[in-house]
């Protein structure tokens, strides 16, 4: 089993320091929205995906087998992904750009975490994989960070 406190804590930082910026720099209700409903999401899209068997991660502690750390890596990912599309834009284009940012900088990080053994696909579903990570978790991400965008959107 790999030592993955430094990636733990590293990631959990990153979902603080992000939050902070935004208590600091957006009104409470659109904080509130994004990290509290972005957390809800990603709980429930990756305990859907560990359900059905497609994903073990080998991080803990956990719920539900849903790593703790998961919530903040989610949250602060699109946060930032979020934030400089908003720097271009505004509405629902900003939402998707982020998205779309989101899920790139998960595209060029998520097989290091196969490579370190913090979590397995496990799934035998059809279709194209990069670097080892199946094509419906790039779907995930779009949909997860797009709605979590999504939720703060009313407030900004």
């Amino acid at each position: 089993m790999p030592d993955n406190r430094p990636f733990v804590a590293s990631t959990v930082t990153l979902g603080l320091v992000v939050l902070s910026h935004a208590a600091l720099t957006w009104p409470l209700e659109a904080t509130v929205a994004f990290f509290g409903g972005g957390a809800v999401v990603a709980f429930v899209a990756e305990a859907v995906v560990i359900n059905l068997e497609f994903l073990d991660h080998h991080v803990t502690p956990n719920v539900l087998g849903v790593p703790i750390y998961v919530l903040f890596g989610w949250t602060g990912v699109v946060y930032v992904a979020f934030r400089l599309a908003l720097l271009a834009t505004d509405g629902w284009l900003a939402v998707a750009i982020g998205a779309v940012l989101a899920t790139t900088a998960d595209l060029l990080t998520d097989h290091q975490g196969i490579t370190n053994g913090y979590w397995t696909y496990t799934d035998e579903l059809p279709g194209p994989r990069f670097r080892g990570v199946p094509w419906w978790n790039y779907l995930g991400w779009v949909t997860i960070s797009a709605t979590t965008a999504a939720l703060a959107l009313p407030f900004l």
